[in-house]
């Protein structure tokens, strides 16, 4: 069973998004609004508007966000540092052939 806050448009669901504040009835999670209106300076208009929602979706999920700062800030970080991680350990195979070719051209 969802757990439904802020007037019905921000709903918590275990299993999907990862648990995570979402918008209901989407798979947008507060997190993504957030990373978009703050982060990336997009106006709730354009959030609204690309993504199929209502200004009171993404305003509650603003909403949501500020109430929720600190944990999801973190949430933020965390998923940052385990990208960051997974680029040090996967190396890109397009750099890798550009070595690759390079050493080649030098032999």
């Amino acid at each position: 069973m969802a757990a439904v806050t802020l007037d019905q448009h921000i709903e918590i669901t275990p299993g999907i998004a990862g648990g995570k504040p979402r918008i209901a009835g989407h798979r947008i999670t507060v997190q993504d609004v957030a990373i978009w209106h703050e982060r990336l300076g997009r106006s709730a208009d354009e959030i609204a508007t690309e993504y199929g929602l209502t200004l009171a979706d993404v305003y509650a999920a603003l909403t949501y966000y500020f109430d929720h700062r600190t944990e999801i800030d973190d949430s933020i970080a965390r998923g940052k540092a385990l990208a960051a991680s997974v680029r040090e350990r996967t190396p890109s195979k397009a750099e890798q052939r550009l070595r690759e070719q390079s050493l080649s051209t030098h032999d």
